[in-house]
This record gives structure tokens, C-alpha cells and sequence, in this order.
């Protein structure tokens, strides 16, 4: 279980620091976004540990993997465009 707590956890870091530095203009401050991939990956990696219990380490970091990053695309802003909201009488 150590094991996967570790490399969940190191793989929600890595996925972060891709996203920042692919994504850093859609994203919030560095920190909130490494923080944010490690703990959706540590979550993941307990749901799908709870799931399916000792001996899925693939099937644990995947549900990790998975998490983290619908985690992290919670915190993207839209690109660019900025939204014109028109009134209910145009």
C-alpha cells in the first residue's frame, strides 16, 4: 500500500508540473496546481485501492492518473476569449 501511495503520489506531481508547464497561462499559481494533481492522485489511488483491494497496483495508479487529471482540469480558465453575456431584452 506504500507503494502506491508513493507512486500515486508521484504521478499526480508529474502530471501537474506537465500541465504547468504546457498549460501555465490557462492555469492558477504553480503551487495550488502541484498540490492539487498529488492529492487527486492520492484519492484516486484510495477509491480504487478501496475497490479492489491488495494486488492491482496498474489498475490503482490508473484510477490515480484518472483522477488527477479531471482534478487538474478543474482549475483551467478559458483560453484567451473573453465571454460577452448579451441581455435578455437584445
Amino acid at each position: 500500500m506504500l507503494l502506491e501511495a508513493l507512486s500515486s503520489a508521484i504521478l499526480g506531481l508529474a502530471l501537474a508540473w506537465a500541465a504547468t508547464q504546457r498549460l501555465s497561462h490557462r492555469l492558477p499559481a504553480r503551487p495550488l496546481v502541484l498540490s492539487t494533481g498529488v492529492a487527486g492522485a492520492l484519492f484516486g489511488a484510495f477509491v480504487m485501492h478501496s475497490a479492489l483491494e491488495a494486488g492491482h497496483l496498474l489498475l490503482v495508479l490508473l484510477g490515480a492518473v484518472i483522477v488527477s487529471v479531471a482534478s487538474l482540469s478543474l482549475l483551467l480558465r478559458p483560453a484567451g476569449r473573453h465571454l460577452r453575456r448579451r441581455s435578455a431584452t437584445a
